[in-house]
């Protein structure tokens, strides 16, 4: 399905031009004639970006966009402000709104199409995190849209790279209020900066002298290191050819010479303002994966995530005659420690218990909470040796150092029992080796508890 441009503009004539344009183009079309007409759409989320009047009887588009942007459910939404309007106080007052981009009536229709696809491009970016963010909100872990719309824009570390003494220091100082800026008038020297400086937003000159500024910010797009930074092209207004061609391989913005200060403030603003939104997204992402596949209480691997690892771990042992070894450990008398002192006391002994753990494995070891006080620790080339080792490593840590409760007032002696089995080349899946773990640790605590166990012969 093509992208659905919203036009909203309360003359039928320019309504029907402009979907002409649109439909040419191969875009799907919505119309509104309103404001609240506008938002219901938008908030129904019955299109993918909007085009929007300024001048309507009731509500003007300055007070849509800010709307569309301050609410959650929608601040995400490409808004491009096409109106008859043209004093540098009007574009302004757009991009204060929220607004992505300020196209002036008559429309240049190459300008409308790259900047529409630009956006479209941007926007399916944020639309995947979007998705995924969902998760993280129905988690119980707040609501990340919310904090991505109350995102300020300032505070940003911004690499300038201009060669033009006196631009550089007009824009610098306009941006010094709000921002951190560096100054660099050699491209090769800024690609390196970039690569290395953490920052968030360049703002490149494309006619540096002698060397092409596009190619620089071609570049700063395709590395790994900084495909996500925000860009923003200076040109001249008879460069548009070179700074549309910007916009096609992924250039956010551009400002026209000479640079208005308002105008560059704003604009930086709403691209910082755009990246950290997908940052912020992309953080409740990660955070849900996290809490997916981890223990809430002790941080170790849970249930879930073991049983996904284990079966190619054991799928590759099985094909390439590896070691892997299954060591399951629990503590020992656990229901005492909690009938004793109570069950926050139990729950620092399980936290205790797991940092412990995680000290005597191995980065390539899985370590899972496998249930209550056991603890499953899976070992990618080990031998029966090998685990036998670390099994007694852990085992001695556990009973030298008393284990401190009640906030560190009490300190009580915990031990743990342990069982070891190996990965057996008869083996039809992991959970035969782990039946044998199991096995060897019921053992342990038959015979006495407080030792390692490994499986029958």
């Amino acid at each position: 399905m093509s992208a659905r441009v919203l036009i909203v503009d309360d003359l039928f004539p320019n309504l029907k031009l402009l979907e002409a344009k649109l439909s040419m183009e191969y875009f799907g079309v919505v119309a509104a004639m309103s404001g609240p007409e506008a938002l219901a759409i938008c908030e129904n989320g019955l299109c993918d970006i909007v085009l929007l009047d300024v001048m309507m009887p009731g509500m003007d588009g300055f007070e849509v966009c800010r709307r569309l942007k301050t609410n959650p459910a929608t601040a995400h939404l490409p808004v491009v402000i096409v109106t008859a309007l043209d004093e540098p106080s009007d574009r302004l007052r757009g991009l204060d709104a929220g607004a992505d981009d300020f196209l002036t009536k008559p429309i240049d229709d190459t300008a409308l199409f790259t900047r529409v696809r630009s956006l479209l491009r941007l926007k399916a970016v944020t639309d995947e995190l979007r998705s995924r963010a969902m998760a993280s909100r129905e988690l119980g872990m707040g609501d990340p849209f919310a904090l991505a719309a109350a995102e300020t824009g300032q505070g940003a570390r911004i690499l300038l790279v201009e060669d033009r003494p006196n631009a550089a220091d007009r824009m610098a100082t306009a941006l010094a209020q709000h921002h951190t800026v560096t100054i660099e008038a050699d491209p090769h020297r800024a690609l390196v900066a970039a690569t290395e400086g953490g920052f968030d937003l360049a703002l490149v000159s494309i006619d540096l002298d002698g060397s092409d500024g596009l190619r620089l910010c071609s570049q700063l797009r395709s590395l790994d290191r900084t495909r996500d930074m925000s860009l923003i092209m200076v040109g001249e207004t008879n460069g548009m050819a070179r700074l549309t061609r910007g916009l096609d391989f992924g250039v956010h913005d551009y400002l026209l010479r000479p640079v208005d200060r308002n105008e560059l403030i704003a604009r930086v603003r709403t691209q910082i303002r755009r990246r950290r939104f997908s940052e912020t997204l992309r953080g409740a992402v990660q955070a849900s994966i996290e809490l997916a596949m981890t223990d809430e209480l002790t941080g170790l691997h849970n249930r879930r995530y073991l049983d996904r690892q284990l079966v190619p771990l054991f799928g590759e042992a099985a094909a390439q005659s590896l070691g892997l070894a299954c060591l399951i450990l629990d503590i020992d008398r656990f229901k005492s420690i909690n009938d004793s002192y109570g069950h926050e006391a139990g729950d620092e002994v399980l936290k205790a218990f797991a940092d412990r753990v995680r000290q005597h494995t191995r980065g390539i070891d899985i370590v899972a909470r496998f249930g209550g006080e056991e603890v499953v620790i899976v070992m990618p080339g080990a031998t029966l040796v090998d685990a036998q080792a670390a099994g007694e490593r852990i085992r001695e840590r556990m009973e030298s150092v008393p284990f401190l409760v009640q906030r560190g007032a009490a300190a009580i002696t915990v031990t743990v029992s342990i069982g070891v089995a190996i990965r057996h080349a008869g083996d039809t899946s992991a959970s035969d080796m782990l039946k044998r773990s199991d096995d060897a640790l019921y053992r342990a605590k038959a015979s006495g508890r407080n030792r390692v166990v490994a499986e029958a012969a």
